[in-house]
């Protein structure tokens, strides 16, 4: 499954699913004047990707695996209920991303806690619950030893560690550093020695969690950082005399291609580089968590804008639309790190015909910065055509960046059937009355 479901012919279908779903939005009255801007999620390839995670680590353990889908990669009740059918769990950050959880009915045993800042409240609520719960440092791990005493909690409990074994190209996603706020930093002095004496203290520290990096991570540094987590669980276990240390929580970052619509790399590909540097890994002593976000989704999701003007300046041709920093927020700031490939569109939603022309894509923020694309030969994009901007699916539409005011678009999950596409409210645009509430329009005279 895993490399028929990121094969280039396994692309190209889902390029035409994609061209499909976009002529129906706009055939279907999903977007238009009064609805500039909607985003759409492949369903068959979102099924396709969780299919493909599964069968890439199925073929290299016999042991339990928990893939644990990140969930500040796209904080959507029905995505996640989606994928929870497809029998993924979810890893949260935050008492929200919990209650997004918990809204799309993942159940506590296939949850995991991980954050650098958990609150007392956050902690008792997770034990209570019997989720798993990653300790971030020594001062949290104190808290638990109250907690824990105090509780009948059938949570596992682990402990996060820093590998330190560096970074890749985006610093702001390389959580191994020598510096890095995650974790218990591994090579600093007395560090290894203080958590093996920590878990010999705790019976009840049963986990070990690490994770390297992700977009601009490197699969063999992703490795390097699993094969320190793995050692050091081989000397606590060594130490302690028994299999304390039974699960082995290796995060995910694997990184996505938003070059072309080939999924590279792949899940089996990743598998193959862990089993060859980190084999007692899957040798069936320990059980796996992984906690892929990016991956899963990015390529499955679309953002539609359409053009509301076409200009020129300085001789460059300028269309601007209604997506911009609001909804790609990483690539308007940091466009070398993050940039995005955009289709032409024409005003019925059929791809756009005519020569490839130099030209920059606007978002409809209120800064000179706000561009998706600059200089992109792309079709001359007119007054009433449409932009899609590709491989959004994670990180993008679903973190709505509130610049100028912008509402949040609706999103629409789809699938491309025989008799046409059908589409299904994922998110329904937010409406402005809504956003002047949350600007604290039930308090107007507070001030006053």
């Amino acid at each position: 499954m895993s490399s028929q479901a990121t094969s280039p012919t396994a692309g190209a279908a889902a390029a035409e699913r994609r061209a499909q779903a976009v002529r129906a939005a706009v055939e279907q009255g999903l977007t238009g004047p009064d609805d500039p801007i909607v985003a759409l999620l492949d369903i068959t390839g979102i099924r396709a990707g969780a299919a493909a995670l599964r069968a890439a680590f199925a073929e290299v353990t016999d042991a339990p695996v928990l893939h644990a889908f990140a969930v500040k990669a796209c904080p959507l009740v029905p995505v996640l209920r989606l994928l929870r059918a497809e029998g993924l769990g979810a890893e949260v950050a935050s008492p929200g991303e919990l209650a997004l959880a918990r809204a799309a009915g993942v159940d506590p045993t296939a949850t995991v806690l991980d954050s650098p800042a958990k609150t007392p409240a956050e902690l008792r609520e997770a034990l209570a619950l019997g989720i798993a719960v990653n300790a971030d440092n020594p001062q949290e791990l104190a808290r638990l030893d109250a907690l824990v005493a105090s509780a009948d909690t059938s949570s596992p409990l682990g402990l996060r560690v820093n590998p330190q074994v560096g970074a890749g190209s985006i610093d702001a996603l390389s959580t191994a550093t020598a510096t890095s706020k995650f974790g218990v930093a591994l090579l600093d002095d007395g560090a290894r020695d203080w958590v093996v004496k920590a878990y010999a203290a705790r019976p009840w520290l049963t986990r070990l969690h690490t994770h390297t990096g992700s977009q601009g991570v490197a699969l063999p540094l992703m490795a390097q950082g699993v094969l320190a987590a793995y050692e050091l669980a081989e000397e606590i276990n060594a130490a302690v005399g028994r299999r304390q240390v039974d699960t082995l929580d290796i995060g995910g970052g694997l990184p996505v291609n938003f070059g072309s619509d080939e999924e590279t790399p792949t899940y089996a590909t990743y598998a193959r580089v862990l089993k060859e540097t980190v084999p007692g890994l899957f040798d069936g002593r320990y059980a796996l968590v992984t906690e892929f976000g990016r991956s899963s989704l990015a390529k499955h999701g679309t953002v539609l804008a359409r053009v509301e003007y076409a200009k020129r300046s300085g001789g460059r041709p300028i269309a601007v639309t209604h997506a911009g920093v609001q909804i790609a927020a990483r690539t308007v700031y940091a466009p070398a790190s993050w940039p995005l490939r955009i289709e032409a569109y024409d005003a019925k939603g059929r791809p756009k015909p005519g020569p490839a022309v130099a030209q920059d894509v606007a978002g409809p923020a209120c800064f000179a910065g706000d561009l998706l694309a600059e200089n992109r030969p792309l079709p001359l994009l007119e007054q009433g055509d449409h932009t899609a901007v590709l491989d959004t699916g994670a990180y993008y539409f679903a973190h709505h960046y509130s610049y100028n005011s912008l509402v949040r678009p609706g999103v629409y999950g789809f699938t491309a059937e025989p008799d046409g596409v059908r589409f299904a409210t994922v998110r329904s645009p937010q409406p402005v009355a809504e956003l002047v509430a949350e600007a604290g329009g039930d308090h107007t005279d507070a001030l006053l």
